[in-house]
């Protein structure tokens, strides 16, 4: 039978602490996994292998085991030895019917009839592992949920609909008011073979807001007039409408600055709306506006290029 290392399979030092186990298998199980690598054998096994190695490195418990086995005998990844030699008597005739793992994971976690116990002390006097399961590990999935920027704001309930063959699953998934661009959701147990599922937050394109940060874009068109002279002018945000007062003389891509009036985060922090001028000139005059603008041009001195 074949030793198994499962620290050199998930390419982790033996010290290694359970989150970079975790990471470890993420990024080699994304690697391999066989919808990344379709019709090849060699990444299809390369996957089981990685599975394999965290369902008993990624629990403590197996962990404890492996490494008091693995300390009882001087193996090496690879390396064959004969179980009959060390106390493993009537393997074979007992697995666990798992036949996404290897034996020899059978061996030490299956029902063989070796009791840990016996050989190192400290666990169950029943055979195997004391009636763990040897269940296959889950991929967690990430996918997009797109959302507008009413929706992030106030908050909302929102249904998922996923199709797997002729089945059609729906999930109802609860945006929290306040969530931000590329904010994580987990749906636990929604992943691949009851791994988790994470949905990264994306807005929508909105036609009157840009977000940044906390705080909201807009864009107003004046008339020049408008613009020379001063006005007020009616602004939505994501709360309503407000009032905004114009200063005379104001500039293309000036901004005027509304406090407290932008996206509110899921801490309570409370963005402010910058609002860019843009001027804007009729593209058609009536006689009488002509008439306005040659009198303009005739008696003013201003010349923005001088």
């Amino acid at each position: 039978m074949e030793y198994k290392d499962y620290y050199d399979i998930l390419g982790v030092d033996k010290n290694a602490s359970q989150d970079e186990m975790k990471r470890a298998y993420r990024k080699l199980a994304k690697k391999y996994h066989p919808d990344a690598n379709p019709n090849n054998k060699s990444a299809e096994e390369k996957f089981k292998s990685i599975n394999e190695a965290y369902e008993v490195l990624g629990d403590e418990e197996k962990r404890k085991k492996y490494d008091q086995f693995g300390s009882g005998y001087d193996f090496q990844n690879g390396a064959d030895f004969d179980p009959s030699q060390y106390g493993f008597g009537g393997f074979g005739t007992h697995r666990s019917g798992n036949g996404d793992y290897s034996d020899f994971f059978d061996m030490i976690f299956g029902n063989s009839g070796f009791n840990m116990g016996d050989q190192f002390g400290g666990f169950s006097k029943r055979g195997g592992c004391g009636g763990c399961s040897s269940r296959k590990m889950g991929q967690d999935v990430e996918s997009e949920i797109h959302i507008t920027l009413e929706e992030g704001y106030e908050g909302i309930q929102k249904k998922l609909s996923s199709r797997k063959g002729n089945d059609t699953k729906t999930i109802s998934v609860k945006i929290p008011a306040g969530i931000l661009q590329d904010k994580k959701i987990k749906i636990a147990k929604h992943g691949r073979d009851g791994g988790d599922l994470y949905l990264k937050v994306k807005f929508k394109s909105h036609k009157d807001f840009t977000l940044d940060g906390v705080n909201l874009n807009t864009t107003i068109d004046l008339t020049p007039w408008e613009a020379a002279l001063g006005t007020e002018v009616i602004v939505k945000t994501l709360t309503g409408k407000i009032k905004v007062k114009i200063p005379a003389g104001i500039q293309t891509d000036g901004k005027i600055k509304i406090g407290k009036k932008g996206y509110k985060d899921m801490k309570g922090n409370i963005g402010d709306l910058y609002i860019r001028v843009r001027i804007i000139n009729p593209s058609v005059f009536k006689e009488e506006e002509r008439e306005l603008y040659e009198r303009l041009k005739e008696i003013s001195n201003f010349n923005p290029r001088a």
